[in-house]
């Protein structure tokens, strides 16, 4: 499989890279900063330098068979740069599938991005970024899946999830984990038109997705 993932350089994207191009897969990913290029080639990945908020990405996505997307604006941006990269960069994303021929989409949203007008202060703009480019995938047409992970964090993966479309409560999950459920719903097709809710859990991560 060709993945090419937008936001190549972030924290969970870089895990799901190593994991893809661990097994053999093609893992490409889209990086603003010629800088981190090298990064993303330790871990066996190879980098496509474009920064979506000026770009084209289209030619960067050609020959993929799934894309990602994992890029984010980061918690330290305004709410302008919330629209212009986390609901943005996911509309540029759909476009470029659809113009290259790659139908698979797998979106990296939040918990709390079913309900943004629950969302309060600071993680408003966020939240409501995240649910506009939600919705804008699910009425693409592609065959996507939007994956809404808990508050995310830096422990060892455990390999256990708790997912669902509305799991009823918050809670974390690791990094670690997250990018080992985008690989295991690329891998499932019985995913496709999901959204849905991953926590840490007690069941292996391929059985609860495949329980889906």
């Amino acid at each position: 499989m060709d993945v090419v993932v937008l936001g190549g350089h972030g924290q969970v994207a870089r895990r799901l890279l190593a994991l893809l191009a661990g097994r053999g897969d093609r893992a490409r990913g889209i990086v603003r900063d010629p800088g981190h290029v090298a990064d993303l080639e330790a871990v066996g990945a190879e980098a496509l330098v474009g920064d979506v908020e000026r770009e084209d990405i289209t030619p960067l996505v050609a020959g993929a068979d799934a894309v990602v997307m994992a890029a984010g604006a980061g918690p330290g941006s305004g709410p302008e740069r919330k629209r212009t990269v986390d609901l943005g960069g996911a509309v540029k994303l759909i476009a470029a599938a659809k113009a290259t021929g790659a139908r698979r989409y797998v979106m990296v949203s939040a918990m709390g991005a079913a309900d943004p007008s629950a969302a309060s202060g600071g993680m408003g703009p966020y939240i409501e970024a995240k649910a506009e480019a939600d919705a804008e995938l699910a009425a693409s047409g592609l065959d996507h899946t939007i994956v809404r992970p808990g508050r995310l964090t830096n422990d060892p993966g455990t390999g256990r999830v708790e997912a669902a479309p509305r799991l009823g409560r918050s809670g974390s999950i690791t990094r670690d984990d997250t990018a080992a459920v985008l690989v295991a719903v690329l891998d499932m097709p019985t995913t496709i038109g999901l959204a849905l809710e991953v926590l840490e859990g007690e069941t292996p991560i391929a059985e609860a997705i495949a329980a889906l």
